[in-house]
């Protein structure tokens, strides 16, 4: 019995000393910072930029509605931006998902020496800045740029076309950044998946369409929603995408927080504005969590 507690004793401290530092990490860069965002969120704005240190709830009002005072004004314009980054979030998750879900089964049929070349193309963009990336889209998507002026060449399109600065060239640009994010989760779960199952799906007479629906797409749905998850959190609060591709037609919540930091510097507004996509993005969480554990529970033991 002394034996065994010792054990446990010396795992324990084992434990302990294995999540000190990343414990130490996760405090000082995320949980710190989070505590000040949180700080100046409920602190009135200074008259030259920053913050004085009284109760001030009234950024949210200007945001939600409520509560406001007689100095603050609700303004719809910050809802409907936001609802216009969820919007824009989502339509990159989807096509995210339509590009990676049949690469995925593509890739996970080659010989292995193909396989490892594609995912390294696939995270090859990872070794190029970011910035450069997006200037290359620039590039490509201007009136006088590569794609107007193929399509133009071959007869296809009289005037160039209007593509820069719109909601489709962030929701591009995006798409290009995030396309990784979303293939390596569904590709890890494509890789597992049982074809027994799929064959024996076959076998007992299911079409195709059934036997993806009722086989193949449960047994990869959790590559889908950690890969949807993965895309959307940076999406939704995504501002260097916009701020190229999209110019001044397309805002999106994280370019109004930049400015609130940068520009306007109303720190307390613009921290309320990252909290209010912070908090959005943690009630998917808790939604995903509560709905995979409601799953487990009705699997049978």
């Amino acid at each position: 019995m002394i034996v065994g507690d010792t054990v446990r004793s010396r795992k324990r401290r084992a434990l302990l000393l294995l999540l000190t530092p990343i414990t130490l990490v996760l405090g000082i860069f995320f949980l710190i910072p989070l505590g000040i965002m949180v700080t100046y969120s409920f602190l009135e704005p200074g008259l030259y930029g920053g913050v004085e240190w009284n109760w001030y709830p009234y950024n949210y009002g200007r945001i939600l509605g409520w509560p406001l005072n007689d100095y603050e004004e609700f303004e719809p314009i910050y809802l409907a931006i936001f609802f216009n980054s969820l919007k824009i979030a989502c339509l990159t998750v989807f096509c995210s998902l339509l590009i990676c879900y049949p690469a995925a089964f593509w890739v996970s049929r080659m010989s292995p020496r193909r396989k490892n070349f594609v995912l390294f193309l696939i995270t090859l963009p990872f070794f190029a800045n970011l910035l450069i990336r997006i200037y290359a889209w620039l590039l490509l998507l201007r009136p006088t740029g590569f794609i107007n002026t193929v399509l133009q060449s071959v007869g296809l399109i009289d005037q160039p076309l209007d593509m820069l600065f719109s909601s489709f060239a962030v929701i591009l640009g995006m798409v290009y950044i995030f396309t990784p994010f979303m293939f390596l989760p569904i590709y890890a779960n494509v890789e597992k998946l049982d074809y027994s199952l799929v064959r024996a799906s076959q076998d007992l007479g299911a079409t195709p369409i059934q036997t993806f629906l009722r086989v193949i797409l449960p047994l990869t749905a959790p590559g889908i929603i950690g890969g949807a998850i993965i895309v959307f959190i940076p999406a939704l609060g995504n501002f260097i995408v916009p701020a190229f591709l999209g110019g001044s037609k397309v805002q999106m919540t994280g370019n109004l927080i930049e400015r609130s930091f940068l520009q306007s510097r109303d720190w307390p507004f613009g921290a309320a504005l990252a909290l209010l996509i912070m908090g959005s993005v943690v009630l998917l969480l808790v939604f995903q969590l509560v709905r995979a554990s409601r799953l487990e529970a009705r699997r049978p033991a």
